[in-house]
Formats: structure tokens, sequence, C-alpha cells
């Protein structure tokens, strides 16, 4: 492979030797979200879970990327039923039933891993479990879509093909992204689009998948605090998340786990 450059659209490609950073901080990022989940329970505030997550970021001597991140004073986004993405832990209390996005990205050696999962406090509703087994499907999807001289489209128009073709919508307001020693870059890897279209992925680039998969309509909403995301229509909304590099012949996962879909079983 060659050594990192640039593309034209200004994606990075990365050397082969940066793939072991990335599954480094990926495999911490994991390791963080594998934990917490014993921790999901009706009764448990999403402000106890990010206090649980703080403190093992501090126990495995990393940084968290979104402390201090455009003034965020947290160490995960907790996004419970109807909020699509970016919900700030607090006083909420989780109920039998709700469903939950947990969002972790850290900082080691440099370099960011970012993954983000489902959870359920409780027992869910049928309605809520297909939501999540569509949506990590579509995520899964995504993935398989990724090799060197496929687009960007691809990807896109393999997620939504597959969440459209089950009733559900795919969140146009918020999209992956390009990483790697940096939290955000290009390119946006949206989570719609047409087959062949957009920037031709190389091996080298780094970038996150994370589709938001909504039960209703697709629009969303910016709430007061500038942070939190939610559905329009009050619909409830999933979203997993992985980080990936791609390889010669396919991709490698960053933010693999045995974990990263247990909520079903």
């Amino acid at each position: 492979m060659d050594q990192s450059h640039i593309t034209k659209e200004g994606i990075r490609i990365h050397a082969r030797e940066d793939f072991a950073g990335m599954h480094k901080a990926g495999a911490v990022a994991s390791q963080i979200l594998d934990e917490v989940g014993p921790l999901v329970q009706p009764g448990v505030t999403t402000g106890a879970l990010d206090d649980f997550i703080t403190r093992r970021i501090a126990e495995l001597d990393v940084t968290s990327a979104t402390i201090g991140y455009r003034g965020y004073e947290h160490a995960s986004c907790i996004s419970v039923n109807h909020v699509v993405c970016h919900g700030i832990p607090g006083d909420k209390v989780l109920a039998n039933g709700d469903i939950l996005n947990i969002d972790v990205t850290v900082i080691v050696d440099g370099w960011y891993g970012d993954t983000s999962r489902m959870y359920v406090a409780g027992k869910a509703p049928i309605k809520a479990k297909r939501l999540i087994q569509v949506t990590h499907d579509a995520l899964m999807k995504g993935i398989e879509a990724v090799r060197p001289g496929a687009t960007f489209g691809d990807i896109g128009a393999a997620i939504q093909s597959y969440a459209e073709g089950r009733g559900m919508s795919v969140v146009r307001d918020f999209c992956g992204h390009g990483l790697g020693r940096v939290f955000h870059a290009p390119p946006n890897v949206l989570h719609f689009g047409r087959p062949g279209k957009g920037p031709v992925l190389e091996e080298g680039m780094f970038f996150t998948i994370e589709p938001m998969i909504n039960l209703g309509r697709p629009e969303t909403k910016v709430l007061a605090d500038d942070w939190t995301a939610v559905t329009r229509d009050k619909s409830l909304s999933a979203q997993f998340e992985h980080a990936i590099g791609v390889t010669a012949d396919g991709c490698e996962i960053f933010t693999l786990s045995d974990k990263f879909f247990p909520v079903l079983d």
C-alpha cells in the first residue's frame, strides 16, 4: 500500500501500519461498551451509565474524545427511544422497555476508536426489537459493500434498500465520517444513496458507518440544548456504529466485539 496521502476528495489514505493503532483504539472503545451493558437496567439513570464510562476511561489510561469537544461535557452520548443521536446523559431514569444507543469515542496513542450500539432496559416491545434487528443488519449490509473500487453510494444504497424494504426509514440528517488521528474528517458516509455514486473506495481509507433507522418517518430536529436530535414524529430510532478500514479485498472492523449485538438474546 502507498504511504499515507490525501485523495482529491480530501480523504486520507492510511499506510498498512496504521491499522494496528486503529484496532487498539477500537478495541478499547468496544471493551467499555461491553462492560457498561450489564448496568443498563430499569431504574438506572443515563448519568450513572456515563459516570461508569468516564471512570473506566480513566482507569484504562486513555482519553475521552468527547469531553470538551465543542463544549460537550460527557464521555458518552446516550440516546433513548425517539432520540436519534447525541443524547446528553443526565437524570433520565430508564424504564422497562426503553431502548438506548450508547456511543463512545476514545483516543489511544493518538488514534480514535469510535463505536456505538443498542441496549434494552428490561424487556423490549416486539416492534422495538425488530427495529434494533433491522438497524444492526443494515449496518452489516453496508459493511459488506466495502471493498476497493466500490463507491460510498454503494454503501448507502445497501443500507437504504435493506431498511426501507422492511418498512423503516433512514435518517438523512446525520452520517458517518472519516477518522484516524482526528475525530471527524472527510468523507461524509451517507446511509442512503445510489449505487456507483460518490467517491471510490481505496485501500487505507478509515471511516465509520453508523446508520440511524426510524420506525416512522426520517425527519429529525435538534432540541434547544443544541445536541439532542429526536425524530420529529416521536417514532422510535435505533443506531449501530462500527469504525472500519478498507483493505485490499474488503475491510477490517476496528470495533469488533462478541457482545456488539447481544441485545436480543
